[in-house]
């Protein structure tokens, strides 16, 4: 990412700004499997749904501000995210967030459709600056993602949706406790505020 970029959005923000990192991922009853203890000549057996997995969207992002705090915001939606999920998790950041948002996301599609273009541009506390196309290690989400799959969803194998969203949340109430951990996830990518 340009830096040069970025500090040009931090010296027109003046007073409180929140620099927010937002990516999507998706959820699905399959596992991810990782390494585990288990007592010997007792294997951990996983059993996993063969067929027809469903699928559930999140849209995540990490806020950063100059005084040291973050916050993490979460939505799911079932199936892929679409503009009008977009559009919604716009709303439900400025409706949490105050002051000047600085918005850095990718080139996704439902990012540079024209009900988000002119949502962004209606609302003069947010501004937007893309990721270069094929560069998730610049995005601190990416970090969150893999935290959430290897820790929160490591070896959860169930038989509907509802539990892999509930670990999933119980795992962002966990990281919400734990405040350097954002942070870490921002100092992994490079990047500094």
């Amino acid at each position: 990412m340009e830096k040069a970029g970025l500090a040009a959005s931090q010296k027109n923000g003046g007073g409180q700004v929140h620099f927010v990192f937002l990516d999507e991922s998706g959820f699905s009853e399959g596992s991810v499997i990782r390494r585990t203890w288990a007592p010997r000549g007792q294997t951990p057996v996983l059993r996993t749904k063969m067929r027809s997995w469903k699928r559930m969207s999140a849209i995540g992002a990490l806020a950063y501000r100059r005084d040291g705090r973050s916050r993490v915001l979460l939505r799911f939606h079932p199936g892929e995210v679409r503009t009008h999920q977009v559009l919604v998790f716009l709303k439900h950041l400025l409706r949490h967030l105050r002051g000047k948002v600085v918005l850095i996301w990718d080139g996704l599609q439902a990012h540079r459709a024209l009900p988000v273009r002119a949502f962004v541009e209606s609302h003069p506390r947010l501004e937007v600056v893309r990721l270069p196309a094929y560069a998730p290690e610049l995005n601190p989400v990416e970090g969150l993602w893999g935290w959430i799959m290897g820790t929160c969803l490591a070896n959860v194998c169930e038989e509907t949706l509802a539990p892999v969203v509930e670990h999933v949340r119980s795992g962002v109430r966990r990281l919400r406790r734990r405040r350097a951990l954002p942070w870490a996830f921002l100092s992994r990518t490079g990047i500094s505020l």
